[in-house]
């Protein structure tokens, strides 16, 4: 449901170097990007093209080495990490390849962790109105280990959306999934784009990639037709 309430991330000439010992790697190179409220993107590339490098600047999880990015109307190019925490804890939600789901917790136990980290914590029935968002509200009280990797998967987009997130960021989020469960991922990803919520995903699927609004391709660090 792309639309244009507002441009909610600006890259412009965004560059990430990572100086190793015997050579500097530039993992993303002088990109230019908009994303608007309302987007369903997915950055699509093969390994090594920069793909995740550009989410962790996207979300804050990385600062850039030169560039400037706007994020939720803030400029974070000089921000320090007090304030990108503030920021992603507040606004942005993230899914990664790896469930990241803590084995003795129940799936709504899971959900309800990191907002108690962040000192914002929500209730038992607000994380079970999560589960129910995506689809898991009948295994609220089951544990990782008694649920399919979609179930995990799922269970950690309600736990993103847990921190009434304006903006999910999904790192290959089927990566570790079949092809039934990756596609329902995906269905999920544009039920919640449907409800409003702005998503950027990775994925080296083509026939996923191509179910998001816009597909930006990424070679060796930059943007690509």
């Amino acid at each position: 449901m792309s639309n244009t309430n507002g441009t909610i991330v600006r890259a412009e000439g965004l560059t990430k170097v990572f100086t190793l010992p015997a050579e500097e790697i530039v993992a993303v190179d002088n990109v230019d990007l908009e994303i608007h409220r309302g987007d369903f993107i997915t950055l699509m590339g093969p390994s090594g093209s920069g793909k995740t490098t550009l989410l962790d600047l996207l979300g804050c999880l990385e600062a850039a080495t030169s560039g400037k990015l706007t994020v939720l109307g803030r400029d974070v190019s000089n921000s320090g990490e007090d304030e990108l925490v503030d920021l992603r804890r507040a606004r942005i939600g993230f899914v990664f390849q790896e469930f990241l789901l803590l084995p003795e917790l129940t799936a709504v136990e899971n959900v309800q962790l990191p907002a108690t980290f962040a000192r914002s914590p929500i209730s038992r029935e607000e994380a079970i109105e999560l589960l129910g968002r995506v689809g898991l509200e009948a295994r609220a009280n089951h544990l990782p280990r008694e649920l399919s990797g979609g179930e995990r998967q799922r269970v950690a987009v309600a736990r993103a959306l847990a921190m009434s997130s304006e903006l999910l960021l999904a790192d290959e989020p089927t990566g570790n999934l079949d092809s039934r469960n990756s596609r329902e991922v995906f269905e999920l990803f544009r039920e919640l784009n449907d409800d409003g919520l702005t998503i950027v995903a990775t994925t080296h699927d083509e026939k996923l990639g191509a179910t998001a609004d816009r597909s930006i391709h990424l070679e060796d660090g930059r943007l690509v037709a």
